[in-house]
């Protein structure tokens, strides 16, 4: 399922109902690496129920079927008042998004770095929790190994970027100026995580190399959750993300 056909079956389902659809993230502002990198979108709707969800469960198993995440889908009222909750994903929004449908209104909408601290630690810890466990089930498989690493790439990213935004930094559309400028701030080798990038943008890793770019991976994400658990955002009134504007 292409992004042109979820937009289509999201009109037809929602009709006026579907304020907008806002595809954002990497694929947004031309990032993506084709074939590794998800489609985030966001729909917001004026109301929504079960019927009408139950009618989207074809096109949301086509879509995730496709590789991508699941689309977030937010009422109007929700998408006002959910940016403490959601606070990388309004960060990401705010920063780069395309409109696909509709108007996306980003009045009096800010991103509070006390609650993007929160989240990102939060998503770092579960991010090495994952590793862990996947690191357990591929066991000396390098072929599991190569697929733990770069089925991580695309979220770790995510949490980088916003790591660069807690310090006041509008993250490089290059990964690996996102990768080397985080490892700098928080104190880690930058090089396993340069080599995910290089994999998966189609350079292999040699015979053994990734059990040893998957230690050095574990041991820098092991260094960036103690960072974000000492970490204190600045306490001013200043201390938020506004919209972006082009």
């Amino acid at each position: 399922m292409s992004l042109d056909d979820l937009v289509q079956q999201l009109r037809q389902v929602h009709g006026d109902a579907l304020r907008a659809a806002v595809l954002y993230g990497s694929a947004a502002s031309g990032e993506q690496v084709v074939g590794h990198s998800d489609f985030n979108v966001l729909v917001i709707v004026s109301t929504i129920d079960v019927a009408l969800m139950r009618r989207l469960g074809q096109t949301m198993r086509a879509w995730q079927e496709a590789g991508n995440p699941p689309v977030l889908v937010l009422t109007e009222q929700e998408w006002r008042r959910s940016a403490d909750i959601f606070p990388m994903e309004y960060a990401d929004i705010l920063e780069r998004h395309r409109v696909l449908h509709g108007t996306l209104s980003l009045s009096d909408l800010t991103v509070d770095l006390q609650h993007l601290r929160l989240q990102t630690e939060q998503e770092a810890m579960g991010k090495l929790l994952r590793l862990r466990r996947g690191v357990m089930v591929a066991g000396t498989d390098a072929a599991r190994q190569t697929d733990l690493l770069r089925s991580s790439y695309s979220a770790l990213l995510v949490i980088f970027r916003a790591v660069l935004r807690l310090h006041g930094v509008t993250p490089e559309r290059d990964a690996t100026r996102v990768i080397q400028e985080v490892a700098t701030q928080c104190g880690f080798d930058p090089a396993p995580f340069l080599s995910v990038a290089a994999l998966v943008r189609g350079t292999a890793l040699s015979n053994g190399e990734a059990e040893t770019v998957l230690a050095g991976y574990l041991r820098g994400m092991d260094v960036l959750v103690e960072y974000l658990d000492r970490f204190t955002p600045p306490t001013a009134a200043a201390a938020v993300i506004s919209p972006v504007h082009s």
